[in-house]
């Protein structure tokens, strides 16, 4: 056994905790898991314990590459853990090609599910299942803004009492068949051979609205089913035009939420998993940490 790590038995099969993670199974038929990371608590009447926003974590690597496991991830959101005091689901979702689109989002919506219904016990004791906040980068983004449009637009429902209070979209991996103002040729050329992989069913190409949020038929932005919007990239990140035009036409929507933008100067794609202390990354942190910190009225 891995020296760093401990077994634990709940009501559930063995689970392994990883430092402060521990690996849990949300669907024993398709494999879905999540790794749940909690803050140090202080000591307390469990009932006196006031009850921590939960982050439902989704991992970039454009849909084929990644997990809750890669080293980078648990390093960025022990620290979102930290910093903001929140308990984190970091979700295990599968894989394409082996499995294309909807299964990405399908799993998702589990894993929401399995959350907002405090189906752990780390999240039925310790989590605000009223205070969830959907967040992920690159690939995983594009997840969360579906996840979000699936919640408002009344495709499925949660679990009363659940509510999505926050979304933030982190670098996000959109596209489109018609080019935009700064988009980089490469970012276009690399997600047309991409997105066939990924989605091998769909026959509106880049113009699919799970990819272009702002197409044809998409849609609308304002049923984006959370309180708050925090849109993030950066000044070197291949995909800052897509996500600028993603932030612009979710406050052109009439959407009555309360959305953000924070474009990070001289930094790359996803550049915080790589570079967690820089002074950029610092200053993502802070803002992630504050969003999560400040309830919507």
């Amino acid at each position: 056994m891995d020296p760093s790590t401990t077994e634990l038995r709940f009501d559930t099969p063995l689970l392994r905790v990883y430092n402060d993670g521990r690996d849990v199974v949300i669907d024993g038929a398709t494999g879905v898991s999540a790794r749940l990371y909690i803050p140090d608590l202080p000591p307390s009447d469990a009932g006196k314990r006031k009850k921590l926003p939960i982050v439902v974590y989704f991992h970039g690597g454009g849909m084929v590459l990644d997990s809750a496991a890669s080293p980078m991830y648990h390093r960025y959101l022990n620290s979102v853990v930290s910093k903001a005091g929140t308990l984190v689901v970091s979700v295990n979702y599968r894989l394409a090609p082996e499995h294309p689109l909807p299964a990405a989002y399908d799993d998702a919506w589990a894993a929401l599910s399995w959350t907002a219904s405090a189906a752990d016990p780390w999240l039925s004791e310790h989590g605000d299942v009223g205070r969830i906040f959907l967040a992920g980068d690159s690939g995983g983004a594009n997840v969360v803004h579906n996840i979000a449009i699936m919640a408002g637009a009344g495709q499925s429902s949660l679990p009363t009492g659940a509510t999505v209070e926050g979304v933030i979209i982190l670098h996000p991996m959109f596209s489109g068949k018609e080019p935009i103002d700064g988009e980089y040729t490469e970012t276009r050329e690399l997600i047309e051979k991409l997105w066939p992989l990924i989605c091998a069913d769909t026959e509106a190409g880049l113009d699919d609205p799970r990819l272009n949020p702002m197409a044809e038929g998409a849609p609308s932005l304002q049923k984006l089913g959370c309180r708050k919007l925090l849109v993030c990239s950066a000044e070197s990140d291949i995909a800052l035009a897509r996500a600028a035009a993603y932030y612009q036409a979710v406050m052109a929507s009439g959407w009555p939420g309360m959305a953000e933008w924070l474009e990070s100067k001289g930094e790359e794609h996803v550049f915080f998993l790589n570079k967690p202390d820089c002074e950029e990354s610092v200053a993502l942190m802070d803002r992630v940490v504050a969003f999560l910190a400040v309830t919507s009225n």
